[in-house]
């Protein structure tokens, strides 16, 4: 785990009134990565509203979202990212088999067509930029709905966005927090 920020993190009071000025909830001004976000307001409020149109208002299914936002984060090694949303994955009835499935998810017989359509368009969006016609196409038959793929791309962008930010800037966990639930194994260990 790392122990400091490229950039340091502000104290949560000058985090909480650099938040309030642009309209950052006070909940993610808490987080660290908006602690070293916040040091540029506008871009901490762009990054808070995509991220809240993608988890809260969006339309693409939250299983699928958060298969995305773990095959990132394992196979970027954003610690942050792939720490911060097991708890949220597993909340949300994520089972612990399948996030850890997610690692080698082509060798695993945990996926349904639609899970395995989304992890492969992830891995060849981080691979190639963007998703081959072929997973397209099986994206199409299993999604169908234009917002819904249309969302499904934004947010592969997003995740990957967000883990090159944590991954740049050194964002630690937040205090108290143990890395790489739940066994502590890290990518290419």
């Amino acid at each position: 785990m790392m122990a400091e920020s490229r950039v340091p993190l502000l104290d949560k009071e000058a985090a909480a009134k650099a938040a309030e000025v642009v309209g950052v909830l006070p909940q993610m001004a808490e987080l660290n990565i908006f602690r070293a976000l916040l040091h540029q307001p506008k871009v901490a409020k762009a990054v808070q509203d995509l991220l809240i149109t993608l988890l809260f208002r969006g339309s693409l299914d939250a299983r699928l979202r958060e298969l995305v936002i773990m095959r990132l984060g394992w196979q970027t090694g954003s610690v942050y990212e792939w720490t911060q949303h097991w708890k949220v994955a597993v909340e949300l009835g994520v089972s612990e088999e399948d996030l850890l499935a997610v690692r080698d998810w082509r060798a695993s017989d945990r996926f349904n067509e639609a899970d395995r359509a989304v992890l492969a368009a992830t891995d060849e969006t981080l691979a190639d930029g963007a998703i081959s016609p072929g997973t397209w196409a099986d994206l199409e038959s299993q999604i169908g709905d234009a917002s819904v793929l249309i969302e499904l791309v934004a947010a592969i962008g997003n995740w990957r966005m967000i883990s090159s930010v944590l991954r740049s800037l050194e964002i630690p966990l937040e205090e108290g927090v143990e890395p790489w639930p739940p066994d502590g194994k890290i990518p290419g260990g």
